[in-house]
């Protein structure tokens, strides 16, 4: 069994800082008039940062005994007594310290490349200090984007940004970003901004960087539009242009087409022009929102709540770049039913879901990972005969996965007699081209049949008729939301 003193360890080797017989090193901090020096320890200075390892390896102490110097002109005597003492002690007290004090005090640990201060300090700014950072947000900005050290506070900014980007867009110029720091903003599928508005911003970034050129593209001469593109050559392919409608693509990207990869404009212009055009596989998914309540599901994600509620409303519903589009989201997707919270019986389907207009079926494959689902704009009945819905309104659908939209199966209501089966021994029933039922017409039972067979809509939304298991499945409500 070993014993540790640590503490009394720690207080000796501060005491050490007062020593004015064996020092061997003299640190001089700050300018002019504000300059002081510290007496320091080679072989302790040496073990605890490297950089000034290879200073004091380049500074060596003469044959005569000069002492070794060194200079670290931006750091004050104040914060390099706190960094003195976390070096010699391991100890560094920061309640009693303004965040402003810290942020100088991880500068210099950056500086010094005091790799274990620097994290500890960061986490502590994000964790105790986020209301002054959020106050004094251009200043923290601009530190963690000086060096690639501080990734921490890096990404914490790059976060807050993301999530509230107007506000912050207000509080700074946007133009005086550093490229790394627009980059990691712009990359996020989180920011919380128009496309067409990043877009705007991006290109005004731009123009702040060459200031030679004039604001309207339609002056601009080829090599214009090179210095330009040659600026803009890292932000370019963050950019979702597919995201955009046609009214915005053709203002706002038409006229700046040259910046452009040919093949990707081409792509881009052939996205609004034809609807069956089949889209490459390098496109970017358009960014989430951050839309409280929206959904509360185990199967439905923003994207296919979006194609789900283009189909309802029926905009761009032939179209393979549907999916590309910036996403919309006009509804409220309310949960009824979750058959692994409430059931997989009909009667708990008839009992949660019975006399609801405007319901989504969402059904998961077991072992596949396929998405099934039916849009039903009528309600749901129980029936001990039997009895048909009637509509020409609903459709059912298919994914391949939960990600997976290239290979999607919209199918629209042919036969609008059958579109819908009421009956007790039935869960949700798109006619049998999408049904969950009970063999033995008890309502009380499990469900033990699954059909995909095409009857009353336009296509199979499976590849096989073959019975398949659920893994669950739900259904929501549909409700518009009001605007503000």
């Amino acid at each position: 069994m070993s014993s540790k003193f640590f503490e009394r360890l720690s207080q000796n080797y501060i005491e050490i800082l007062s020593d004015d017989e064996y020092y061997d090193v003299t640190i001089e901090v700050g300018n002019d008039p504000n300059v002081k020096i510290f007496r320091a320890h080679r072989i302790i200075l040496c073990y605890r940062s490297s950089f000034l390892r290879r200073t004091l390896v380049s500074n060596k102490k003469n044959n005569d005994g000069t002492v070794a110097h060194i200079k670290l002109p931006n750091i004050s005597s104040e914060i390099f007594q706190i960094i003195l003492e976390y070096i010699y002690g391991g100890v560094i007290s920061l309640n009693e310290h303004e965040p402003l004090e810290i942020l100088k005090v991880l500068t210099a640990a950056d500086e010094l490349l005091l790799q274990e201060l620097i994290n500890y300090l960061q986490e502590y700014l994000i964790e105790n200090k986020f209301e002054w950072i959020e106050q004094n947000f251009e200043y923290t900005h601009r530190i963690s984007f000086q060096t690639n050290s501080l990734l921490k506070l890096q990404q914490f900014c790059t976060g807050f940004m993301a999530k509230s980007p107007k506000k912050i867009f207000e509080s700074l110029d946007f133009t005086l970003l550093p490229e790394n720091s627009l980059i990691s903003l712009i990359k996020r599928n989180d920011l919380q901004m128009k496309e067409i508005e990043i877009w705007d911003h991006v290109l005004k970034w731009g123009l702040a960087q060459n200031s030679t050129l004039i604001p309207d593209p339609d002056t601009w001469t080829d090599n214009d539009f090179k210095v330009m593109e040659n600026t803009l050559q890292h932000c370019l392919p963050l950019i979702r242009f597919f995201s955009l409608s046609s009214e915005m693509f053709v203002q706002k990207v038409h006229p700046y087409r040259k910046l452009l990869k040919p093949q990707l404009y081409d792509e881009l212009f052939k996205s609004y022009l034809d609807p069956n055009a089949e889209p490459s596989n390098n496109i970017l998914l358009p960014r989430c929102k951050n839309i409280d309540g929206i959904i509360d599901s185990k199967i439905l994600n923003l994207y296919i709540a979006s194609l789900i509620s283009r189909w309802i409303d029926k905009i761009d519903i032939k179209s393979k770049y549907a999916y590309t589009r910036e996403l919309y989201l006009p509804y409220n997707f309310q949960l009824l039913l979750r058959g692994s919270r409430d059931g997989f019986t009909p009667k708990n389907f008839h009992e949660l879901c019975d006399d609801i207009p405007h319901t989504v079926t969402l059904i998961k494959v077991k072992g596949t990972g396929e998405i099934l689902g039916g849009y039903n704009p009528l309600v749901w009945k129980s029936h001990n005969d039997g009895d048909y819905g009637k509509t020409k309104d609903s459709f059912i659908f298919s994914f391949k996965g939960e990600n997976n939209f290239r290979d999607i199966v919209l199918s629209h209501v042919n036969n609008t007699d059958c579109a819908l089966i009421y009956h007790n021994s039935c869960g949700p029933a798109f006619s049998s081209d999408l049904s969950l039922y009970v063999k033995e017409k008890d309502g009380l039972k499990r469900y033990n049949c699954y059909e995909c067979k095409r009857y009353c809509y336009e296509k199979r939304i499976r590849d096989t008729r073959d019975e398949f298991l659920i893994e669950d499945y739900e259904v929501f409500q549909i409700i518009k939301k009001h605007d503000d």
